[in-house]
């Protein structure tokens, strides 16, 4: 199994990314996905989950509600999350992986998302 991230980057308060998850070694479209983030001396938090695309449903964290939107693609095993309205407490790590609402798997190298003016 593995988990590719990328599209993070340093970005001002109120702007926008979307970040990216390549995963691999597993039945993706029969596998809810998840975003976490871990900023520096925190854990690692939960930030978005999505289900299988059929009958699909999605769950946030309440300090992203409303500004971050997870997505999926089964064609080419990847998940999304398009981050709006940034915030510098949204500064972090961001990692993927399988499951809802939880981690079933071994973590990738995640991708840094720096919001700062």
């Amino acid at each position: 199994v593995q988990f590719v991230e990328s599209g993070g980057g340093l970005v001002q308060p109120g702007g926008s990314l979307r970040l990216s998850c390549a995963a691999s070694g597993f039945t993706f479209k029969r596998s809810a996905m998840t975003w976490f983030r871990q900023a520096p001396g925190k854990e690692r938090e939960l930030v978005a989950t999505i289900t299988v695309s059929a009958g699909i449903s999605t769950k946030y964290a309440d300090s992203v509600r409303g500004r971050f939107t997870i997505s999926r693609d089964d064609a080419v095993n990847a998940v999304y999350l398009q981050m709006d309205n940034l915030k510098p407490e949204d500064t972090a790590v961001y990692y993927c992986n399988r499951g809802w609402a939880m981690a079933l798997e071994n973590w990738g190298q995640g991708t840094q998302v720096t919001v700062s003016s």
